[in-house]
């Protein structure tokens, strides 16, 4: 991208580097800020390209006569002196103004522009379970409580490391981009060491997590309630272990999304998300019915879908960004496992709640936990939609916050907030409406049905206050 530079770069066209993603909001800036003295101008770039980050917690001072990282003394002229004196203030000034007051669009109007793909992509997963339980539903209530305790262990497991890592990679790769990308030499991809430990660290957890649920299917169903004398045992072990097989695509495959996130880029996923599901639809009804395999069947589909999915989303990062750092102690497994430890208690709690939950409708039967199943997937499917407002708004505060914009970052958690108690609000009241021809979109088991109706207004009431 070529760029008209004021008087204060315009003789030094290697301050802007290709591999600087900033370049055309500082060049922009330094336009604008026609009243300023050179020197102080300079020092403000000085200082900008030394800010320290907010994650890494270290700054690499510059000596007098020193230049920043990845320019030299040519590139501005002169160094920066002693004399040329700068305020915090003013350098903080020169690092918000990158984002503040710079961008075509205001902070409301990206954020329902990041927003929109991913209300899309965080409906199709849902959408494509609910397929599946509708598949598995009409086999019987059997069937569908086999498969329910089945999903319920599987999310249990996976969730307890997926959700923090898909946040954090969100986070770290935004911050990432605004404060230190830069282009590999011979390729000109990124090279983001937030992007290399989020993959290699998916894929040891996802492997674990594939050894865990197929090793201790028959534990994980004893601790739900589900004993080997009960008819749902059986069948719900075979589909737990094949849902196992799947666990690494899945933990990648959030990581990598959580990575187009931290690029504000919310429609890619859901291009390649889509082509994956479509296989699964194609699949589902083919296996399930086709070849009689039943629930085992509708595991083998998911879980071919998983990896469709993961295949196309690496893919795709790998044209943007290097996959696998050059060097391994550029990783960062330490700051993951430390913000992801902060994460974790709160996805305990909420897992501990749908734990508690499931088991009890387990040891009810199969009636009480087909009918437990349609809620449970119901619910998750409308409380994503509420929740793709929040992935957009954590990769904009994440860029903005890394820029010391914390004006910015009010504005958006301000608007976030109020969008998603309107949207809670919208979407409780039309499932409300709704929930009972929803219901037999699952099942047409009288008993189910019955059971399901019971237990409609506390799941609504659970929904919107996770909406909000």
């Amino acid at each position: 991208m070529l760029h008209h530079h004021s008087a204060l770069v315009s003789a030094h066209p290697a301050i802007c580097s290709p591999t600087r993603l900033a370049c055309s909001s500082i060049c922009y800036k330094a336009n604008n800020r026609t009243t300023a003295s050179p020197s102080t101008n300079r020092a403000k770039l000085l200082l900008l390209r030394r800010w320290p980050s907010t994650r890494r917690g270290h700054t690499t001072p510059l000596a007098s006569g020193q230049s920043p990282p990845g320019y030299s003394t040519d590139d501005f002229g002169q160094s920066l002196k002693p004399k040329d004196n700068v305020s915090f203030a003013a350098a903080k000034e020169a690092v918000i103004g990158i984002s503040s007051g710079l961008n075509s669009v205001g902070a409301r109007s990206e954020l329902i522009l990041l927003a929109l793909p991913a209300v899309l992509g965080q409906a199709i997963d849902p959408m494509a379970q609910l397929m599946e339980t509708a598949y598995i539903g009409r086999l019987g209530a059997l069937e569908l409580a086999s498969a329910g305790i089945g999903v319920s262990i599987f999310n249990i497991v996976s969730k307890i490391f997926n959700i923090p890592l898909l946040s954090i990679a969100t986070s770290f790769v935004a911050e990432d981009i605004s404060k230190s990308a830069i282009k590999h030499p011979s390729s000109g991809k990124l090279e983001l060491t937030s992007v290399s430990s989020a993959l290699i660290l998916a894929a040891g957890i996802g492997i674990i997590e594939a050894l865990a649920l197929f090793l201790g299917s028959g534990l994980f169903l004893k601790l739900m309630g589900v004993s080997p004398a009960s008819p749902m045992y059986k069948p719900a072990k075979v589909f737990l272990s094949m849902r196992a097989l799947g666990a690494p695509a899945n933990v990648l495959m959030l990581a990598v999304q959580g990575v187009f996130r931290g690029f504000k880029d919310t429609k890619t996923p859901v291009f390649y998300i889509g082509l994956g599901n479509l296989s699964a639809v194609i699949l589902l009804p083919l296996l399930i019915y086709g070849f009689q395999l039943g629930i085992t069947g509708a595991a083998i589909s998911t879980v071919a879908s998983q990896y469709i999915i993961t295949i196309l989303l690496l893919r795709s990062l790998s044209k943007r960004a290097v996959l696998l750092p050059p060097r391994i102690d550029q990783l960062e497994f330490g700051v993951y496992l430390k913000s992801g430890g902060m994460l974790l208690g709160r996805t305990l709690s909420i897992l501990l709640t749908m734990t508690i939950g499931t088991s009890m409708a387990a040891r009810q039967g199969p009636t009480a936990m087909a009918a437990h199943q349609i809620c449970l997937q119901v619910w998750l499917a409308v409380s994503l939609l509420a929740d793709a407002l929040a992935v957009s708004a954590q990769a904009m505060i994440a860029s903005s916050y890394a820029l010391v914009d914390y004006k910015r970052v009010q504005k958006i958690a301000m608007f976030a907030l109020q969008v998603g108690m309107v949207s809670g609000l919208a979407l409780a009241v039309g499932l409300y409406a709704s929930f009972g021809n929803i219901a037999r979109l699952f099942t047409s088991d009288p008993e189910v049905l019955m059971v399901v109706k019971s237990c409609a207004l506390v799941n609504l009431t659970t929904l919107l206050l996770v909406s909000m």
